[in-house]
């Protein structure tokens, strides 16, 4: 899965700023490789190096990782079941989920976010070719350095600065007087909404997106029903096969993968498969899908920027965005087109992101017309698709 990051240097860490990592997978190469990579970033650190989930649940507390990266398929103890059994233990454990890309593996994968894992990360099928192993170790070591808890507390803290009531605006300082606080941040004010009614939802998210996906699409019924909806998540191809299933079964509306070249219509879910940016296209008076296998896009196929920005040429500001939780800064740039163009932008605030990335660069963009916690999404959206726009 390609991760929406810039290819910035590692941070230096002390040895006491180092992420703990527990690698746990039965195959030697594996562990070797990882092993390997980890050992190289200044910010991280093995501290386990085990084969099987039972040696993991067995020695947790000796090792007190912050990290887990957890294989499904294992002798003893598989990962999915070795998972409660470490968070029992330590509630605060980021564990990372490692598979091939196998239909019931994806499957496990999603069901283990609910079961609190905070990710999961594809393995290639072979580590032996050169192009997937590097993707799969970039992707490692980001989400690592980014979910890892001592990773958190040695960045740079930036915080949601809270958001102007609708009605205020940057204040002007009056000349001859000196501002209340010097620093800015309060300053971030949001946007109004677009004046015009939206006529489509589009949603992009990475990191902890499934979890959201599911509590938004199950709370935004009646807006599917007269809209269509267009969501992309950063994941690889059988995942959003998976995911697209589950959607349907949350939203209880239909939902599916998009395929090249069909029509979009209210009341339907469109889901960018995995491996492809999924655009929008006009044919004729319809709004059609269009997939291209072009080159990764802000480190991700698909990425939201494309879906972002080509929804403009057919439904110009007429479009109601949101940006959900995600490393990076993926829907920033196309959220600023959208914006530019009379549409709106929500994102998803700090407090109830897995990762501020994607919609922490939406807000100190800009661009934002609101930045809600998960909850208040849907039923401001409800409001919004019915016309109110305060």
């Amino acid at each position: 899965m390609s991760i929406a990051l810039t290819s910035a240097a590692s941070p230096t860490s002390t040895h006491t700023d180092k992420v703990r990592v527990m690698v746990v997978d039965d195959s030697v190469v594996i562990r070797g490789m990882i092993s390997r990579w980890i050992g190289a970033e200044p910010d991280m650190e093995v501290v386990a190096s085990l084969r099987t989930g039972l040696d993991a649940v067995n020695q947790l507390e000796r090792i007190n990782p912050d990290v887990a990266v957890l294989d499904i398929e294992m002798p003893d103890l598989d990962g999915i079941s070795a998972l409660p059994q470490l968070l029992a233990k330590k509630r605060d454990l980021v564990i990372i989920m490692a598979s091939t890309l196998t239909r019931r593996n994806a499957e496990i994968s999603i069901k283990a976010l609910s079961l609190g894992a905070s990710d999961y990360i594809p393995k290639p099928e072979s580590t032996r070719e050169a192009t997937a192993a590097e993707t799969f170790r970039h992707d490692l070591i980001q989400k690592i350095r980014h979910l890892g808890p001592r990773a958190r507390r040695s960045r740079p803290h930036t915080a949601s600065p809270p958001l102007a009531p609708n009605h205020d605006r940057p204040r002007a300082v009056v000349p001859g007087t000196a501002p209340a606080t010097p620093a800015a941040p309060a300053q971030l004010a949001r946007r109004p909404f677009g004046l015009l009614p939206p006529k489509v939802l589009l949603v992009g998210s990475s990191t902890g997106g499934p979890q959201a996906l599911m509590a938004l699409v199950a709370e935004i019924g009646s807006v599917i029903d007269r809209f269509p909806v267009l969501i992309t998540q950063h994941m690889p191809p059988t995942f959003t096969t998976i995911l697209a299933e589950h959607l349907a079964r949350t939203s209880k509306r239909p939902a599916h993968e998009a395929v090249d070249g069909e029509t979009i219509k209210a009341g339907q879910i469109y889901l960018a498969p995995g491996g492809r940016h999924m655009r929008i296209a006009r044919h004729g008076i319809d709004a059609v899908i269009a997939l291209d296998d072009g080159p990764p896009i802000n480190f991700c196929k698909p990425a939201v920027d494309p879906m972002f920005t080509s929804a403009i040429d057919v439904w110009q500001g007429s479009i109601m965005s949101v940006i959900l939780t995600g490393m990076g800064s993926d829907g920033m740039r196309g959220g600023k087109d959208i914006v530019a163009a009379g549409g709106s932008v929500i994102a998803q605030d700090e407090a109830t992101s897995v990762v501020w990335g994607m919609p922490g660069a939406a807000a100190n963009a800009g661009i934002c017309a609101a930045v809600l916690p998960l909850n208040q999404i849907a039923p401001k959206l409800v409001r919004v698709f019915s016309g109110d726009r305060s």
